[in-house]
């Protein structure tokens, strides 16, 4: 295929990914359509990773075990309101680019 058209391809998926609604059910996390938020986060020791979803859902990994914790959230500016899938809640708050979630210490990764 001509770069162009490889080009305007993957425009298109984006698009349709982005657009595309939560899963049935579940109301989009607000605030997290480019928020700044959205993203995976991790301890320093690399222990637990913590991905923020687009589409307000999150999934937490720990110790290699793949999702670990899954659940839903939602955002007013720099707080965050957790709310796992077997129904307990959580709180975190971003503070100078680092994620205090709980008892953890989560930083971007790069």
């Amino acid at each position: 295929m001509k770069p162009n058209v490889l080009f305007a391809l993957s425009v298109l998926t984006m698009l349709t990914a982005a657009c595309s609604g939560p899963e049935p059910g579940r109301a989009p996390a607000r605030g997290t359509g480019g928020h700044p938020h959205v993203g995976m986060w991790v301890t320093a020791d690399g222990r637990i990773r913590q991905e923020l979803l687009p589409d307000g859902r999150y999934e937490e990994e720990r110790d290699g075990r793949e999702r670990a914790y899954t659940g839903r959230y939602t955002v007013t500016g720099d707080h965050i309101d957790y709310v796992d899938d077997t129904g307990f809640t959580a709180t975190g708050d971003v503070r100078g680019g680092v994620l205090y979630h709980e008892h953890l210490v989560l930083y971007r990764e790069r």
